[in-house]
């Protein structure tokens, strides 16, 4: 039987799909608030506004991990990093563990990735040999783009360990590539990934380099408030950085045009990502590695099959959440081993069971854990702890305590606060209970040295509303 009428496809005029198509459009360090949905008011996002708007908008989505290479491990297998080992960038994704490409090869699916990949051998930047791409058939990528490759030099390696050099800037290298990769797939089922560099700073120069021209367009305009008090490298690199997410958005355009004149659109279901955020070297001495929100929060969006007209999705969400959620979409199971669950019963109306915070680990910068809840962010460190050796700790210390409600940009750390210590007993809890669950060892948490103030307390007998 032809692969179309297998699938009820009459060449797109009508069909209703049983498996759909999967797109994954991964950035790499992208704030949430880089979106017009999240308040930007440079229009940066129209698209992805708009896929917003009529798709499926993930309003509270996190990493579980704010570095590229766990972040990406946890986004291919629905593991933490203390699951598979990959704690830290450098370390190979195990050859033991289920990708989400073996999950979509199973079911007939082909399955492609362009982009960076961050999951090989360290030692090897560019090529990555078959058995270390987590089981992807059809291969156009790099393992460090960003040292492989320049805005406008843009080199990736085939499937045979090739070198091949793209024409334009380089976002638009990998929409062309993804976009030739699903003109060749029409009549497929297939699985692919795009996994860009930007917004990522270049590191060979440390900067954030946008196309030609559109620097000038940003520069010295709005700037978050995390950023406008606190001060980093911000006003050095804001205006490019907007420039690479303004591109982004035009790339994700450009997809989406050509997936409906294709006549793919209603049955291809697209996630736009990314695998952590940017605080420019507000919060420690680089980009990501914390676990305040201009690190941790995502912007998040699908459209396609289960997600159009499913509106904004309020429950916390983590990046672990979203491997099952698109094995789901497929109508796949997903593997044991997957920490996360599929929020597609969340686009139903279906909220029982949900876990109500999400969890994040913090390495490379610190041995760090963190839960944030939709009011409160606490995060532990080991003062003994090897940032680049240690994947864990048994002794660990009070770091952060933020009331989000009052304080959405955390700007008062209230950890060691007398008035919320309760809060605090409470959130350890729990962030032990995340830990073990996780596979952490039996670990234990001090408490931060005491300190009187912290939450104002109402008169007695106020009233006050409930938060948001």
């Amino acid at each position: 039987m032809h692969r179309a009428a297998r699938w009820g496809y009459d060449g797109g005029m009508s069909a209703c799909v049983e498996r759909p198509n999967v797109i994954v459009f991964f950035t790499d360090q992208q704030r949430w608030d880089t979106t017009g949905v999240h308040g930007n008011p440079l229009d940066l996002t129209p698209n992805f506004d708009r896929m917003a708007g009529a798709g499926t908008h993930v309003a509270r989505s996190f990493t579980c991990q704010p570095v590229c290479g766990p972040a990406r491990a946890c986004l291919q297998t629905g593991m933490y990093g203390t699951q598979t080992g990959c704690f830290r960038n450098g370390i190979p994704l195990p050859d033991d563990v289920t990708t989400l490409a073996q999950c979509f090869n199973e079911a007939d699916y082909r399955t492609g990735y362009i982009g960076k990949w961050h999951l090989g051998d360290p030692k090897v930047w560019g090529p990555v040999p078959m058995e270390r791409r987590g089981g992807y058939q059809d291969w156009l990528a790099s393992n460090t783009l960003e040292f492989t490759s320049h805005p406008y030099e843009t080199c990736l390696y085939d499937n045979d360990g090739e070198a091949v050099k793209l024409p334009g800037y380089r976002v638009d290298a990998l929409t062309d590539a993804a976009i030739r990769y699903v003109d060749g797939h029409q009549h497929d089922p297939f699985f692919l990934t795009v996994s860009y560099i930007e917004p990522h700073f270049q590191n060979d120069v440390d900067d954030y380099p946008p196309p030609d021209g559109y620097r000038e367009r940003y520069d010295g305009r709005w700037v978050p408030p995390d950023l406008s008090a606190l001060g980093g490298s911000t006003h050095q690199h804001l205006g490019g950085y907007w420039g690479m997410v303004k591109r982004l958005d035009e790339a994700l355009g450009r997809l989406l045009n050509a997936l409906k004149s294709m006549r793919l659109r209603e049955r291809t279901v697209v996630l736009f990502t990314t695998d952590h955020g940017c605080h420019f070297k507000t919060r420690n001495s680089e980009y990501k590695r914390s676990c305040h929100e201009a690190s941790i929060r995502l912007p998040t969006v699908l459209c396609g099959p289960g997600f159009d007209g499913g509106g904004r999705v309020n429950e916390l969400v983590s990046l672990i959440d979203l491997p099952p959620t698109l094995l789901d979409a497929a109508g796949l199971a997903a593997p044991d081993q997957m920490a996360g669950r599929s929020i597609l019963p969340l686009v139903r109306g279906d909220r029982d069971g949900r876990p109500d915070d999400v969890f994040v680990q913090i390495s490379e910068a610190q041995v760090g854990w963190a839960v944030r809840t939709a009011r409160w962010k606490y995060g532990v460190d080991a003062p003994d702890g090897d940032a680049i050796e240690d994947a864990g700790s048994d002794r660990y210390v009070e770091q952060y305590l933020y009331d989000l409600q009052s304080d959405p940009h955390e700007l008062r750390n209230l950890a060691g606060a007398a008035s919320c210590r309760e809060i605090a007993d409470e959130l350890k809890a729990r962030l032990l209970r995340r830990m073990e669950a996780a596979g952490e060892a039996a670990a234990t948490i001090e408490e931060a040295p005491a300190w009187a103030g912290g939450q104002l307390r109402p008169p007695d007998g106020a009233v006050l509303n409930d938060p948001l």
